[in-house]
C-alpha cells in the first residue's frame, strides 16, 4: 500500500459546518486515510489516500456532488 496526498481548493466562504461534514464524508471513502481543512487556510483541504483503491478525481467528484465548487491543487 502506498499513500499519496493532494490538496483541494474550495471557495473561502464555505461555512465551517459544511467543511466539517465534507471532511467526514471524504474520510469515510474507501482508500482515504485522512481529510482535513487547514486552520490557516480554511479553503484548502489536504487529502491522503491509497491510489490503488481510490483516485484524486473520484475524491474531487465526491466534493462536487455536494454542490461545492472545488479544484485540485498541485497535480
Amino acid at each position: 500500500m502506498s499513500i499519496v496526498d493532494f490538496t483541494i481548493h474550495t471557495k473561502p466562504e464555505l461555512p465551517e459546518n459544511e467543511r466539517v461534514e465534507l471532511e467526514i464524508e471524504i474520510r469515510e471513502m474507501d482508500g482515504v486515510m485522512a481529510a482535513c481543512f487547514s486552520s490557516s487556510h480554511p479553503n484548502m483541504m489536504e487529502v491522503a489516500y491509497d491510489p490503488d483503491v481510490v483516485t484524486s478525481s473520484v475524491v474531487l467528484e465526491c466534493v462536487s456532488q455536494r454542490g461545492v465548487a472545488a479544484k485540485k491543487v498541485g497535480l
